[in-house]
Parts: C-alpha cells; sequence; structure tokens
C-alpha cells in the first residue's frame, strides 16, 4: 500500500495515509481555516516548549510497518534529537499527535486517528475541530479487547485553555469553517 501511496502523492490532491481499515484520501484544502490554525498551534505550542521540542508541521510521516499504519499528523510534538532519522519518524517518539479536523473527512481525526494513534505508541492526541469549535485531548493509553485505545477524554471549547503534553495554550481566535 505504501508504493500504491507513494506513487499518487504528487499527482493528487490531498493527503493519503494508510491505516488498518484500508487508505484513506483526505481532501484538505491548501489553504484557508485549517492551514491557519494549524500554523497557530505550532507558533502558540513553540513558544511555551524547551527549545529541543519541536512542533513539527511537514514531512515525513509517522510509519509502523509492522502494523502496517502510515499516518502523517497536522502537528507532531517531537524532540529534535528524534527527528534525525531517514525516512518516517517512529510514532513511539512522538510526544504528541495533534489534528485540525478535515470539512471532507471528519471522521478520518475522530474516529480512525483515535483508534490508530494509541495503537502507535501516541500518547496525547489533540484534535482542534474548526466545524464546530470544539476539540478533545485524548491521553492515558490501555489496552481493551479492542486494541490500544485511549482512557482519557478532555473536552473544550475554543477558547478555553488546552493542556497538551506538559504544555498549555490558548485556543482563543482560531478560525472556524464558513459555510
Amino acid at each position: 500500500m505504501r508504493k500504491l501511496v507513494e506513487s499518487v502523492d504528487d499527482t493528487i490532491p490531498g493527503k493519503f495515509e494508510i491505516t488498518k481499515k484500508g487508505i484513506v484520501h483526505d481532501m484538505t484544502a491548501p489553504v484557508g481555516p485549517h492551514e491557519l490554525t494549524t500554523l497557530h498551534l505550532r507558533k502558540r505550542l513553540e513558544k511555551v516548549m524547551p527549545d529541543e521540542i519541536v512542533a513539527h508541521t511537514e514531512e515525513p510521516d509517522v510509519e509502523d510497518e509492522s502494523e502496517g499504519i502510515l499516518r502523517r499528523p497536522d502537528v507532531m510534538v517531537i524532540a529534535w534529537t528524534d527527528m534525525e532519522v531517514p525516512g518516517s519518524f517512529d510514532p513511539r517518539t512522538l510526544i504528541a499527535a495533534i489534528e485540525v479536523v478535515s470539512r471532507s473527512n471528519p471522521d478520518n481525526d475522530w474516529v480512525g486517528k483515535t483508534r490508530d494513534y494509541p495503537l502507535l505508541g501516541i500518547p496525547v492526541y489533540a484534535v482542534f475541530d474548526p466545524r464546530t469549535g470544539t476539540g478533545a485531548v485524548l491521553t492515558d493509553i490501555h489496552s481493551t479487547p479492542a486494541g490500544p485505545r485511549y482512557a482519557t477524554r478532555k473536552d473544550f471549547v475554543y477558547g478555553e485553555d488546552v493542556t497538551i503534553g506538559g504544555w498549555t495554550i490558548s485556543s482563543e481566535n482560531l478560525p472556524l469553517y464558513g459555510d
């Protein structure tokens, strides 16, 4: 599946990811509230984090070949030293993954990644939803019969402070999707 994703990645708009359920194609817009939210979150986090930790928003992706999962978080909180690898980042080195819900495929962020990120060992998953001005931070991976899942979910509304990992940022004035 990775070869297929790589072969179409530069020719078809959007992002392709590999999940336990198959390939996901997310038609994110190249500009607008999604990217602006991502930028706000990256800049707000980097103001409060130590210099050796970054809020990374570009490639590469995170991949666990043994699980057959390749994901592309909008923001990855990761140590500089864990970025010094050829190819994909090891998802177990991420401190947190942050997603801005896509207008075109919200279930990918609210359902698929809620399932896949604990399986990949990502300890904190934060979701910001410009459709509703709400979000959630999921933590505390634990075992369930369906596989690893997050045990704790803290919902928030835009305007409240949000703690991601050990850092608290404001969610004030984040853009919303228009009609």
